[in-house]
């Protein structure tokens, strides 16, 4: 009974063993993606001010270490000043004001087939009806990993 019990040992022993051994043909992705609006095409540049009524083509470029998942863009009001952690360059804000019928833009997008490059390219048309004034331009990207990074940029909406 005695030699069962060392062999029954042994074997639960090296199971628990040669579980837990690492497998290093497996790497893990520890490396956030990067989204960038500054190269020649990438928009809005930091105060860039539109014009209600007209199209623009809103584009950055995405990079990772692995594969692209997804994408955001974010268009929202600044009326009441706030920032992001992530945000460059701050303008010249108008005075604090309340929003009577503010942009406001979200959208989420997939990236197909494990690309490691991509560049967003939405065309928006900004109504003639919004309330102009600060707004902020955020742009958030994911890889499959679930690492996330984000860029903000402060823009203005004029007539």
């Amino acid at each position: 009974m005695k030699l069962i019990s060392k062999y029954f040992n042994l074997l639960i022993i090296t199971l628990l063993i040669t579980s837990c051994s690492s497998d290093d043909s497996v790497s893990i992705d520890e490396q956030k993606p990067t989204i960038s609006i500054n190269y020649s095409e990438g928009f809005p540049q930091a105060c860039e001010q539109l014009v209600k009524g007209e199209t623009y083509i809103f584009k950055a470029q995405l990079t990772d270490n692995k594969a692209l998942a997804s994408y955001s863009l974010d268009l929202h009001n600044n009326f009441d000043h706030h920032t992001h952690d992530d945000q460059g360059e701050v303008c010249d804000l108008e005075p604090i004001k309340d929003a009577v019928n503010p942009l406001i833009y979200m959208e989420n997008f997939n990236i197909e087939g494990g690309l490691t490059t991509y560049e967003i390219n939405i065309s928006i048309t900004i109504p003639d009806d919004i309330d102009t004034g600060d707004y902020h331009c955020s742009y958030s990207v994911t890889d499959e990993t679930g690492w996330q990074s984000r860029t903000s940029v402060d823009i203005k909406i004029v007539e």
